[in-house]
């Protein structure tokens, strides 16, 4: 298994359709004992938070979000972790809305400084 999501920060490495997560967006990671759960924002979301299960390598969760627009949506989730070379951590995601048509695949991976510090605390203000 590859190591926790506990304290990261990922960010989509391509942008998806209007009134979705995008480059912009930034997911702020928590794990423990097996529970996965995060708070994101940017772009044309407001906020969003997600919420499931660890097993191994494979995330199962749910998401729902606020968009710039005033509207919200929810959906499913199911991620592999993966180790990437230079020691980041990258999620390949297969997800589907469920307050909405549409499904899709995605990919989002941890963001660093130029020295390697996580940018947690600037998600943090950002989620304030």
């Amino acid at each position: 298994m590859t190591r926790s999501l506990d304290g990261l920060t990922l960010a989509p490495v391509a942008d998806q359709a209007p009134g979705q997560v995008g480059t912009r967006t930034r997911f702020a990671y928590h794990e423990r004992d097996g529970v996965v759960w995060a708070e994101y924002t940017g772009g044309d979301v407001v906020r969003g938070h997600l919420v499931g299960t660890r097993g191994g390598d494979r995330l199962d969760f749910r998401y729902v979000q606020l968009r710039t627009d005033g509207t919200t949506s929810s959906g499913h989730c199911v991620s592999t972790v993966v180790e990437l070379p230079d020691g980041r951590v990258r999620l390949e995601e297969s997800w589907s809305w469920e307050s909405q048509a549409g499904s899709g695949t995605s990919v989002v991976e941890q963001v660093t400084e130029p020295d390697g510090r996580l940018t947690i605390r600037q998600v943090s203000k950002v989620i304030r």
